[in-house]
């Protein structure tokens, strides 16, 4: 059993689900499970929404900084303490944020076949009934609806698609300087990203 503590705030990520991103803890509850004492664990991921695991069965790895994990949410900003929610739309526009792609798969730092799986398993997010799922992992809202409109959403899927395939292509590019790489990271990739490839690779 995991004897680690967790303080809410604390950054965490979750060792089996690493395409999750680095989250932070919002809630802890204590509760008895087969007689034993254990802690339910509400996290909030910037790639994946809320989720709760037990202590006890979760893998959480504290985190000191985070620098593979997803692009700053509005929920980030909104639990700011520093600035406030004002500040930091200020500093950042909450359309920018929902159509921003995150730093797992983007920052030059992280290893490309690293990127390149990143980049593959937000292709999940590819289909039509996926859109709200999208947008709660986009924005860290546990409903994005009362923020933004359908259609506003629909749009900001539009223009993250669209980034998402020109980010794709991108690595296609530099992946042809290291053999294999591409073919190892596509492994058990989504159908629509094997399906981007395609389509890209008919345009270069």
């Amino acid at each position: 059993m995991q004897t680690t503590s967790f303080k809410i705030g604390e950054k965490v990520r979750h060792a089996k689900r690493p395409e999750w991103g680095v989250g932070a803890i919002t809630k802890i509850e204590v509760i008895t499970r087969d007689g034993r004492p254990d802690r339910r664990i509400w996290i909030r991921f910037p790639t994946a929404g809320e989720k709760s695991v037990l202590s006890s069965m979760a893998e959480l790895e504290h985190v000191e900084a985070a620098p593979l994990g997803g692009a700053p949410t509005l929920a980030d900003a909104h639990a700011r303490a520093d600035s406030g929610w004002l500040g930091e739309i200020a500093k950042r526009k909450p359309e920018d944020m929902m159509v921003a792609l995150p730093d797992s798969a983007t920052d030059p730092f992280v290893p490309l076949r690293r990127r390149l799986e990143q980049t593959f398993a937000l292709y999940r997010f590819d289909a039509p009934n996926k859109l709200i799922e999208w947008a709660i992992a986009q924005s860290g809202l546990n409903d994005p609806m009362s923020r933004f409109s359908r259609h506003d959403l629909e749009a900001f899927f539009k223009r993250w698609k669209f980034a998402l395939d020109a980010h794709l292509g991108k690595l296609m590019q530099d992946a042809r300087r290291e053999p294999g790489t591409l073919e190892d990271a596509s492994r058990g990739a989504p159908p629509s990203a094997v399906a981007a490839m395609r389509r890209i690779s008919q345009y270069r």
